[in-house]
């Protein structure tokens, strides 16, 4: 694995910098997640969180600070998936786990609080007790509120809607 330099925060565009915590970017202007640097290649890095989920629970970032998902490059994203199947097997073996939860969050109101964009790589195993019973639809979706099963027809208008707005 080769080590860098920290990656720098570029405010290529006037969202990303407005985006950036008050102190700078978290991953990039503070030595503290590049000293738990797992593994990286030249697009993308990873490293432990410090506020775990379960034992094992990791971030992947691009190199490059950006703040959405849409910033990234086709290489990019290539290269975090590249250190995502890496990570996995590394993780199956330290750990002894048999699933994984991924996720992206895009927004303050998806809980987003870093504004350099990342993937969560979250353990799974049977008999883990931080989060024993995880039903992402239940995460998702806040069970206390009564959910109708959408018409078919209803389902077919949305996909036209969508359709349309393609790029």
């Amino acid at each position: 694995t080769r080590r860098s330099a920290k990656p720098q925060c570029r405010g290529a565009n006037p969202l990303q910098a407005s985006m950036k915590n008050e102190t700078g970017c978290a991953f990039c202007e503070k030595a503290d997640a590049r000293k738990r640097l797992i593994i990286e290649n030249d697009l993308a890095w990873s490293f432990p969180t410090y506020i775990p989920i379960t034992s094992g629970h990791l971030l992947i970032c691009p190199q490059r600070c950006v703040a959405t998902v849409d910033e990234l490059t086709r290489e990019e994203i290539l290269a975090i998936f590249d250190l995502m199947s890496k990570l996995k097997l590394a993780l199956q073996k330290t750990f002894g786990v048999d699933g994984f939860n991924y996720a992206w969050n895009e927004g303050k109101d998806a809980g987003k609080s870093v504004q350099h964009v990342h993937l969560h790589m979250v353990t799974r195993k049977k008999g883990y007790t931080v989060i024993y019973e995880y039903e992402p639809r239940e995460f998702l979706y806040r069970p206390s509120r009564e959910r109708p099963q959408s018409p078919t027809e209803a389902l077919a208008e949305i996909v036209k809607l969508i359709q349309k707005n393609i790029v």
